[in-house]
């Protein structure tokens, strides 16, 4: 009697030429009963379950380049580009069952508020619209604090162009000072190539609403625009990109040092967020590769 491996082997031969001779000699021919041919027929997987085991490692690979973070959208948009023809259950259900799961980022929602009446110092020129038709229209910029075991709390600011939400500056250090925001400001500006007459927006923080930080706009030709008050959803765009990296990057990670925290923040925002991570907004595609076809 045939082997198992061999059975199957010889069920192939039967099926890959089954159109050009009889099942029942072939089978007589190689040692097999016919009755077993159909038994290891019934067996075998099919079309779709060996696509699915298929995509399975595709997903799988997809899901770890992007360490952990993408979802099942954008998992099946990168298909997609690759030529996978895949509807988003048949995703979700494969990433179920492989035990795939994105870490979970909390959205930011826009509320809704009546204006206020009164005459503010510090004038809201983005008044929610978070829509650019072009680069360097609208930036938003923000602090957010990291701990680290050793230095303590250290303090990242980011300056975002809402266009395409490419982090077009940013700084990290020890220290909540206002060379910290200028800093951030100023190395957007260099990587824009000095653009005029961008809006950049921020909260009311100390730090922005400084006279020194004030200047260095006027300075560069960029026109101020603040939140109104008690409304932090004024500058959700940059808020989410600090909950998005906290809970991608931040509280993934242990950081002992300053220096560790830098270097972690370096290769999440240059080498991946800036270039890599797509975005539903974006079409499913890159900031830098969004911003590439303006």
């Amino acid at each position: 009697m045939c082997s198992k491996v061999k059975s199957e082997e010889i069920a192939e031969i039967v099926t890959k030429n089954k159109e050009e001779y009889p099942v029942r000699k072939m089978c007589k021919t190689l040692g097999i009963s016919k009755s077993r041919y159909y038994e290891l027929l019934e067996k075998r997987p099919g079309k779709r379950k060996l696509e699915d085991e298929k995509l399975k490692g595709k997903i799988k690979k997809i899901w770890e380049e992007s360490k952990k973070r993408y979802r099942s959208p954008k998992i099946r948009a990168i298909l997609i580009k690759k030529g996978y023809k895949v509807g988003l259950p048949r995703i979700q259900k494969l990433m179920r069952e492989e035990g795939v799961k994105s870490i979970v980022v909390k959205k930011y929602k826009l509320q809704s508020r009546k204006k206020e009446e009164e005459k503010q110092e510090y004038e809201n020129k983005l008044e929610q619209n978070f829509e650019a038709q072009k680069p360097n229209e609208k930036w938003v910029t923000d602090i957010t604090y990291i701990w680290t075991k050793k230095d303590g709390w250290c303090y990242l600011a980011s300056v975002m162009d809402i266009y395409n939400n490419e982090k077009k500056g940013w700084t990290f250090d020890k220290s909540m000072t206002v060379e910290l925001i200028k800093k951030a400001l100023e190395n957007a500006v260099k990587r824009a190539n000095k653009p005029r007459g961008t809006i950049v927006h921020s909260d009311r923080g100390s730090q922005y609403t400084s006279s020194e930080y004030r200047r260095m706009l006027k300075k560069y030709g960029m026109v101020e625009s603040y939140n109104k008050k008690g409304c932090p959803y004024d500058n959700a765009c940059i808020e989410s990109f600090h909950a998005s990296i906290k809970k991608e990057l931040i509280y993934v990670e242990e950081y002992e040092t300053y220096e560790d925290a830098l270097k972690s923040i370096f290769e999440y925002i240059e080498s991946f967020y800036n270039r890599k991570r797509i975005q539903e907004k974006l079409g499913y595609k890159s900031p830098t590769e969004f911003g590439a076809a303006a």
